[in-house]
C-alpha cells in the first residue's frame, strides 16, 4: 500500500468504506422479515458484542463451512425469517462492514480444527491448482512471486485482512468472493459461484494463511 492509501483507511474521516459501514449500522437496527426483528433485537445496538466474531470465519457452523456472508444470511432466515441478501449487494456488504469493523486491529484467528481439517485442505488445494487458459495458480503469483512487479504494481502476498474493503479501482465496497472472482477472470478461469462451497474452501485457506495478522476491515485498496 501507498503512504497515501494506508492514511486513507486508518482514518474514518477519510476511508470512504464508512458510508457502507453507517449504512450497515442503520440496517442493523432494521426490523426485517416475518418475525419483524433486528439484528439488534439479540446482538444490541451497538454491534459491539459481537468484537471478536468477524475474525473467526470462516468457520464450521452445523456441519457447514459458513463464511461472514453466509452467516448473515442465515441470522436472516432462520432467526427474522426474512429472505437472504445477494451476495455484493449494498445491504449484505454494509451488514458484513458493519460486523466486522466491531473487529477491526483484533488478530486474525482462524485455526486448523478437526471439524475444518478437510475443507481447510481442499482449500489449499485450490490456492495451489493450476488454472484458466493462463495455466497458473494462486501461488505462482501471491508467493513465489510476491513482492515482483506485474503491469507496474506489486504483486501482494493475498493476505485477505481488509475485507470487505474499497478499491479505488471499483469505486466502492466489495467482498473477498469478488477479488477472488477477479483473480480467477484474469487468468481465464470458470468462476467459483459467490458462496460455492470452493469459494467458503479457499477463503478459509486465505484467512487461516493470514492467522495472527491486524483485522483492518473496511480497508482501501488501489
Amino acid at each position: 500500500m501507498s503512504p497515501e492509501n494506508q492514511a486513507m483507511q486508518d482514518d474514518p474521516n477519510l476511508n470512504p468504506a464508512q458510508f457502507w459501514v453507517m449504512d450497515g449500522q442503520s440496517l442493523w437496527k432494521e426490523s426485517v422479515g416475518k418475525k419483524n426483528i433486528s439484528c439488534a433485537t439479540c446482538h444490541g445496538e451497538s454491534g459491539t458484542t459481537l468484537r471478536g466474531v468477524a475474525v473467526q470465519f470462516p468457520k464450521m457452523k452445523h456441519g457447514k463451512l459458513q463464511t461472514l456472508e453466509g452467516q448473515i444470511n442465515q441470522c436472516r432466515t432462520t432467526r427474522q425469517q426474512a429472505d437472504q441478501l445477494a451476495y455484493e449487494s449494498k445491504a449484505l456488504l454494509a451488514l458484513t462492514g458493519f460486523v466486522a469493523s466491531q473487529s477491526k486491529g483484533m488478530p486474525i484467528a482462524v485455526e486448523e480444527t478437526s471439524a475444518n481439517r478437510t475443507a481447510l485442505r481442499k482449500g489449499r488445494q485450490w490456492f495451489d491448482t493450476r488454472m484458466g487458459q493462463l495455466n497458473l495458480s494462486c501461488a505462482q503469483c501471491h508467493e513465489q512471486r510476491a513482492g515482483l512487479s506485474l503491469g507496474g504494481s506489486i504483486i501482494p502476498q493475498a493476505h485477505p485482512t481488509a475485507y470487505p474493503i474499497y478499491r479505488l479501482e471499483w469505486q466502492g465496497l466489495g467482498s473477498l468472493q469478488r477479488r477472488l472472482r477477479n483473480c480467477m477472470s484474469g487468468v481465464r478461469a470458470q468462476q467459483f459461484e459467490y458462496g460455492s462451497p470452493e469459494m467458503a474452501q479457499l477463503e478459509l485457506f486465505l484467512m487461516w494463511r493470514a492467522r495472527g495478522m491486524p483485522l483492518e476491515s473496511p480497508g482501501v485498496r488501489p
